[in-house]
């Protein structure tokens, strides 16, 4: 084959969202940290080129993200990982940590113990504690305490045309979010809506980033609001959750950093306390389990301790390919399946 570069994939998805792991071929990455890495991710032309070739057609697609599987920078760190999804490189995601925790064992890259497995990520964000539960060979779910989760700012007021005021919270749970009660957008949170919630969505997100300056006090590489969540609440107490994510598609799972920051929200207004457990529903009714393990500040801003529990399946075995003639390798993205917005990321050409 004439190929300039192959990539290995395991193809995994957390409660329905694909999270699929970069385990062979992967280039190295340049940095001390993995937050060093993301910001060259971000920033190098090198980085935007890797990201493309492995999300973007035709090797990628709307649907997911790809984890690229990196050494861990941190001496209790079993593993590193950065997320590439189509608008850049992020910092921290449950459902990916989920995605990768199970690729690192049923893979057999870290040995699998039963009835249980503790693997420690190193991301961009801090240190994820994974804690697997672990049957003939397989994991059954995995419990993750997450990275400090804070307030940034509760009930900011957004004016927009199409809605009027809307109240939202900027909070933070691995990367930044603006939460939304999706009542305020004349929407619900169901299957049927997924386009409705994505379009309402991005006109947020665009217009937050455009009017609010928002970055991590101590990881400057992570910075801006990363996603508008919508939720709500259901009959039976569970949180229901819809992610929105650039440029035009919705987290199948229940988000695991959203729910993150949201319990922030929860904490802050007195309605969750440590040792509380809540149920937290997707769009397409997969769920999680979100506890509060504990209490913390983060630069002096009080903060909290999340844990996530959600199940992760490994669903295929792949590899990507760059042809050095193709003449679109450059990657490309049209608006019939990945939103109105996709124009930015096209190839131009």
């Amino acid at each position: 084959m004439r190929w300039k570069r192959t990539i290995q994939l395991l193809d995994v998805h957390c409660e329905g969202e694909i999270g699929k792991v970069a385990i062979g071929g992967v280039p190295k990455i340049p940095g001390n940290t993995i937050a060093e890495q993301l910001h060259w991710m971000n920033t190098d032309p090198k980085g935007e080129a890797l990201r493309r070739f492995l999300v973007l057609e035709p090797r990628g697609a709307p649907i997911g993200s790809v984890n690229l599987l990196l050494p861990a920078k941190h001496p209790d760190a079993d593993a590193g990982f950065i997320i590439l999804q189509p608008d850049q490189a992020h910092a921290s995601s449950g459902s990916n940590s989920i995605c990768v925790t199970t690729a690192l064992l049923e893979s057999g890259i870290v040995d699998m113990q039963e009835p249980e497995t503790i693997v420690t990520l190193d991301t961009a964000a801090g240190l994820v504690r994974a804690v697997a539960t672990c049957r003939d060979g397989r994991c059954e779910k995995v419990r993750l305490t997450m990275v400090p989760s804070f307030v940034h700012e509760l009930d900011v007021k957004l004016d927009t045309p199409e809605w009027g005021s809307i109240n939202l919270d900027i909070c933070y749970g691995g990367i930044f979010y603006a939460l939304v009660d999706v009542g305020q957008v004349g929407l619900t949170i169901e299957a049927s809506k997924a386009a409705d919630l994505v379009k309402a969505g991005m006109i947020l997100r665009e217009r937050i980033n455009r009017t609010m300056s928002v970055v991590h006090p101590e990881i400057p590489a992570i910075l801006g609001v990363a996603y508008v969540m919508f939720r709500d609440v259901d009959a039976d107490g569970a949180i229901r959750t819809c992610t929105t994510m650039w440029p035009g598609r919705v987290d199948r799972s229940p988000c695991g950093t959203g729910n993150s920051a949201n319990l922030a929200t929860l904490h802050a207004r007195g309605k969750a306390k440590v040792g509380d457990i809540f149920k937290s529903r997707s769009i397409i009714g997969s769920e999680f389990e979100v506890g509060l393990s504990a209490l913390t500040e983060v630069a002096g801003k009080p903060a909290i301790i999340p844990t996530i529990t959600g199940r992760g399946f490994t669903f295929g075995l792949s590899q990507v390919a760059l042809d050095p003639f193709d003449p679109l390798a450059e990657g490309f993205a049209l608006t019939d399946v990945w939103g109105p917005s996709a124009g930015e990321i096209g190839t131009g050409k």
